[in-house]
């Protein structure tokens, strides 16, 4: 049995109602118009975190997406990422909560992303306490990870908003 096996019998939801409420809060709700956002250098986004990457429609700045069209993309592209989560997930112990924060984790970051992340190694190891951990910290406990952008000068610029969401993720993570 693999994760898609729990997806297919419902073990696991996909785009679960908990998860689109926690996106909600931090990809923002009713984004419509389509803005630069500045933590991905002026990539075009819109709904909750909806950009090209992940967009079957062209996502242009000052467009506006109805909320119908929100929430169609936002289903599509939360259960595509999701079912390239499962993929690289092997630990069936996982529970909704912690499929859920590495949804949110793979949402922001990409799901390649989060699937190379140590985390995710640990989870699938059976560590799944200390894999939840470090979705927010680094090995040592006290240094933050995946809470910084890269600035125009290829500085690396720590995010308060970005740390307070992996925290969030890491705790749901345990849940």
């Amino acid at each position: 049995m693999n994760m898609r096996v729990k997806i297919a019998t419902g073990a696991i939801v996909l785009a679960s109602a908990s998860l689109l409420s926690f996106l909600g809060k931090w990809e923002g709700d009713g984004q419509n118009v389509v803005y630069p956002d500045k933590l991905a250098r002026g990539l075009p986004t819109v709904c909750k975190g909806i950009t090209r990457h992940t967009s079957p429609y062209p996502v242009v700045v000052g467009d506006y997406w109805s909320e119908a069209r929100c929430a169609e993309v936002e289903q599509l592209v939360v259960e595509k990422g999701q079912l390239a989560l499962a993929d690289c997930l092997t630990n069936l112990k996982i529970g909704q909560n912690t499929f859920d924060a590495l949804s949110s984790h793979g949402h922001n970051f990409g799901v390649p992303s989060t699937c190379a992340s140590r985390a995710v190694g640990l989870i699938n190891s059976g560590r799944i306490a200390d894999g939840c951990k470090a979705i927010a910290w680094a090995p040592d406990g006290k240094t933050p990870v995946w809470a910084f952008v890269t600035d125009a000068q290829g500085r690396k610029q720590f995010v308060r908003g970005l740390h307070a969401r992996r925290v969030a993720e890491a705790e749901l993570c345990t849940r």
